[in-house]
Order: C-alpha cells, then sequence, then structure tokens
C-alpha cells in the first residue's frame, strides 16, 4: 500500500508540473500572439495594455525608458509615422536570463523594421519589457 501512495504521490507532483509548464508556456505564447496582432494592425492602446509598468523602447538607436502611459504615446506617434503594412515574426527564443524574446520584421510604406520584443514575468503575468525597432 505503501508504494502505490509513493508512486501516485510522485505521479501528481509530475502531472502537477507539467500542467505549471503548459500554463506558462501558454501564457507566453497569449501575450506573444497579442503583440503580433497589435504591432500589425498599429493599435497602440493594445499594444500599451501588454507593456510592463516602465519599459524600454529603442527606435533606430535612441532608447528610453518609459511609464506604460508614456511608451503608449511613444508608440502611437511612432505607428502614424510609419503605419504597419506587415508585421511577421521570425524568430522565438530566450535569454541565459530567463527572459523569453522574439524577433520579427515590421514593413511600412517602404521602410522596414527589425523589431525585437523582450518579455518579462512580472509578478505571475507576463509582459513586454523591452520593444526595438531598428531600421534594416
Amino acid at each position: 500500500m505503501n508504494n502505490w501512495i509513493q508512486k501516485n504521490t510522485l505521479k501528481g507532483i509530475f502531472t502537477l508540473a507539467l500542467c505549471a509548464i503548459w500554463s506558462i508556456s501558454y501564457a507566453q505564447d497569449e501575450l506573444i500572439n497579442a503583440t503580433k496582432v497589435a504591432i500589425k494592425a498599429g493599435n497602440h492602446k493594445e499594444l500599451g495594455k501588454l507593456f510592463n509598468d516602465m519599459i524600454d523602447l529603442g527606435f533606430d538607436g535612441e532608447k528610453g525608458s518609459y511609464s506604460k502611459t508614456q511608451a503608449e504615446f511613444v508608440i502611437k506617434d511612432f505607428f502614424s509615422k510609419y503605419p504597419a503594412t506587415d508585421f511577421q515574426y521570425v524568430h522565438k527564443g530566450a535569454s541565459k536570463e530567463g527572459l523569453t524574446y522574439t524577433i520579427g520584421n515590421y514593413q511600412s510604406k517602404g521602410t522596414a523594421f527589425r523589431v525585437l520584443v523582450y518579455i518579462k514575468d512580472v509578478k505571475g503575468a507576463f509582459k513586454i519589457d523591452y520593444l526595438d525597432f531598428s531600421r534594416e
């Protein structure tokens, strides 16, 4: 009977661990997909909802740290200057520090940007912590 309890306890722990891993992966994928949709649509309000409270933004080598509200206005200005015609991810990975990142291609009329997005776990919720648009 003791053996049976130990085996089932281990199975339960293993199952819970798998569920936790799946849940984290699912939450990251949801944020990544929502980010793609917002960038592709040039929707600064929806993208702003995904930002960390403080976010680092970069545009062609100029970088700055902004509050979530400030960042939304900055990205609105970028989208008005460079309206999106397309946005696609080309790579997804993780850094040694555990940050998930994506690299994508942003197209605007005659101008292309390489986009780097860092995603961070902030108190159990995934948020965009860094967003960089670099002209190609």
